[in-house]
């Protein structure tokens, strides 16, 4: 009896002291100190900054931290995106004072950017404050003042409307947040120049890359061991941006790296999906030094481990057939050769991108898809839908076909990845030839 009590007292004890850690971290993770630099008097509805300066360097901070993609160019909210836990509609982040963010002062608004927390509760980290709470207090402030002369918008919102339960409760993202969030500030590293420290800073804090290029656990946050090794965005992928040369960017120069960040291609891949709005609405406005900055850190990144495919080789039948297929319907854009339109249609002869995960081609074949619109190349390519013309085994075959020629070589993609991603997007089934009588 005496030893049942003593282990019970143990467990007991061990019980309490984890409870203490709990909320000694819990403490640590819902600090908010640092946002006592902001005021906390006056509300967005009733300030107006008068400094233009700080207006025009916030305006940078929003194109940095690509507000206008989620949150609209008027930033009225109300884009949706689909989680494995549910569906989330941005919100409102005008200075609206009923359905935006008009009632919040400064204060307010760097613990909702920074730290998650907004006027209705947590915040979930579709909202990337898990990389924004690294923007510095010069940003913040002038993200502040650029966002007090824009206009307000009347548009109301219910963010987590079509969340599943639990995930509707928003309380459950204090437990979320002890388990992933890293509530410190960005520190530059001495050991590095300044070009890397400006590179890294973006990369981890406003540009937010980890949130769609890294792998995410069941519970929904990233997996520190595989940051920026690709990870999935809903129906599209983000792919591999360390120097990984077969699976990643290391074949790619610095002038590629920035010149598709700029303008949406380097002349060899062509930004599509959550990509391409990133870039029209963002990267494209970052300047020379920032994109450079970015390049310089991405290099210095250890490559993944991903190795080259050993390829698949199909049937003399179906690579006749998808040889043909791939002629009739792609070649115009793709060219013979897989050569395809610099700046415009993404080349497949030697295209290292396409030769990893096929969702993104899968995706674009099902839907078809376009090419953001930069003042650098304004004409927007756009791609066809082909999921009328080409069943699941068709379109496995053509993908096939270009994934391992003039080059190529990359795994086998099967009809049932073809048939869930179709499923996924709702794209409709191949028409069927009615018979003639």
């Amino acid at each position: 009896m005496a030893k049942a009590k003593k282990v019970t007292y143990t467990l007991a004890a061990l019980a309490v002291i984890a409870g203490i850690a709990a909320s000694g971290s819990l403490w640590v993770v819902l600090d908010s100190a640092r946002s006592n630099v902001a005021d906390d008097k006056v509300q967005l509805a009733d300030f107006h900054s008068n400094d233009d300066a700080a207006i025009k360097r916030g305006e940078y901070v929003m194109r940095l931290a690509d507000c206008a993609a989620c949150h609209n160019a008027d930033f009225s909210g109300g884009y949706k995106i689909d989680t494995p836990f549910g569906m989330l509609q941005t919100s409102n982040i005008s200075p609206d004072r009923e359905t935006g963010i008009g009632n919040m002062t400064e204060r307010d608004f760097f613990n909702a950017v920074r730290q998650g927390r907004g006027e209705h509760g947590f915040l979930y980290p579709a909202m990337p404050y898990t990389a924004y709470t690294q923007m510095s207090d010069g940003d913040m402030h002038d993200l502040w003042a650029y966002f007090s002369a824009q206009k307000p918008v009347h548009n109301a919102i219910d963010e987590n409307a079509g969340m599943n339960f639990p995930y509707n409760i928003r309380l459950a993202m204090a437990g979320w947040n002890l388990l992933f969030f890293d509530n410190n500030a960005f520190k530059p590293q001495t050991a590095q120049n300044d070009e890397w420290n400006r590179g890294k800073y973006i990369v981890d804090g406003p540009a937010h890359c980890s949130v769609c290029h890294t792998a995410r656990n069941a519970l929904g946050g990233e997996i520190s061991s595989q940051y920026l090794q690709g990870g999935n965005l809903g129906s599209w992928y983000a792919p591999d941006i360390t120097p990984n040369p077969h699976a990643g960017i290391g074949k790619w120069s610095d002038a590629q790296i920035a010149d598709y960040l700029k303008t949406g291609s380097n002349g060899e891949s062509v930004a599509a999906g959550p990509m391409a709005e990133a870039v029209e609405h963002s990267t494209q406005y970052f300047n020379d030094r920032d994109l450079h900055a970015i390049a310089t850190y991405l290099r210095s990144l250890p490559a993944s481990s991903t190795p080259k495919s050993a390829g698949f080789v199909m049937d003399k039948t179906r690579h006749d057939q998808a040889a043909l297929r791939y002629e009739v319907d792609c070649s115009a854009c793709h060219g013979l050769s897989g050569e395809g339109i610099t700046g415009m249609v993404p080349a497949f002869a030697g295209n290292g991108a396409m030769q990893n995960d096929p969702t993104n081609m899968i995706h674009s074949l099902l839907d078809g898809a376009r090419a953001p619109h930069t003042e650098g190349r304004p004409t927007s390519a756009g791609m066809p839908a082909f999921s009328w013309k080409l069943n699941d085994q068709e379109m496995a075959d053509v993908l096939n076909y270009v994934r391992n020629s003039w080059g190529n070589q990359a795994a086998e993609v099967k009809a049932s990845q073809v048939a869930d991603l179709r499923k996924i997007t709702g794209a409709g089934d191949k028409l069927k030839v009615p018979a003639m009588k």
